[in-house]
Formats: C-alpha cells, structure tokens, sequence
C-alpha cells in the first residue's frame, strides 16, 4: 500500500533572494485547456474544443511585512518578477522525499496587506498573473508553459510546437 506525499516545508525565491522563514503558504496556478463548445449538424451534443489554455494566476502568502516584495508591485513588464517556489514533500513510507520547484515569470497585480493589529501574527498576499510556469520534480520539467512564446511543453512533449511551425513558416 502507498502514501501520499504531503508537503513537509517550502521556501520562495523573487528575483533571486530567498524568503526561508517568511513565507507562509503558496498556490500554484491552475493547469487548465481553455475551451468552446461545438455542436455541429448531426453531432447528438456539444463537446468542448480546445481553444489554448485559461489564463494563470498564483498567489504567495507572506507571514508578515516583506518589504522587498512590496518594492516589486507596479513594474511594467509582464514576466517582470521572477518567482521560484521550492517545495519539499515525502510519503511516511520510507521513500526519498521529493523535490518540486515551480518557476513563475508574471508581476503582482494585488498586494494584499491584510489587517494589522499590534501583538497578533499578520499577513500579506501577493496575487501574481502568470506569464511563465515551469513545475520541475526531481530534476525533471513535467510542465512547461510560455504564454507569450507558444511553448506548451508536458511530459517532454510541446503541445503547441506543430501550431508554433505553421504561425513561424
């Protein structure tokens, strides 16, 4: 019988300087295929067509005043803010743990700093718009994702290659 791996601890980097102990909690976007519903003559219903993918958000959860951060919100580039999130999870089964590392190129639309009240734990949320995702597991990239390039790229296979030749003939 197997175990979940859970996650066990995280760390995250911006633009190269680590957040160890400050950061709180970490959502990844969602992988998820945009799609249309088709229903032609003589189909019996609908089915989704894939229109390319939904668009990407994450968001970091800091314990508390991240200055560093803050100074980051209003660039002008959409990959202006380079994320990397380090996760560390393992199964109670004696396996290795196991490594996850999600790079985010995007920039923070929201700062949300939360309610501040003196002698209590804060808050502060940073609402980042995904332009560039990459989630590498043990050295291996299972997911790629370059939404101004046209790479889309899962399990070593580019998803979109074929459509980028035709756009780039």
């Amino acid at each position: 019988m197997g175990m979940p791996r859970k996650l066990v601890n995280i760390n995250a980097y911006a633009d190269g300087q680590g957040f160890l102990g400050d950061i709180g909690e970490f959502e990844e976007p969602k992988l998820a295929i945009a799609t249309d519903d088709w229903r032609g003559g003589g189909m019996l219903g609908p089915v989704k067509q894939d229109m390319g993918l939904e668009a990407q958000e994450a968001t970091l959860t800091m314990g508390g005043h991240t200055a560093a951060l803050i100074r980051k919100f209003g660039t002008t580039a959409i990959d202006g803010v380079q994320l990397r999130l380090v996760a560390a999870y393992r199964a109670d089964d004696g396996s290795a743990a196991q490594a996850v590392e999600i790079y985010l190129g995007g920039r923070f639309s929201e700062i949300d700093l939360g309610k501040g009240k003196p002698g209590e734990g804060t808050e502060h949320k940073y609402t980042v718009p995904v332009a560039y995702y990459r989630r590498v597991v043990d050295g291996v990239v299972e997911v790629e994702i370059d939404m101004l390039n046209g790479v889309f790229i899962v399990d070593g296979i580019d998803r979109y290659a074929e459509i980028m030749a035709i756009l780039l003939s």
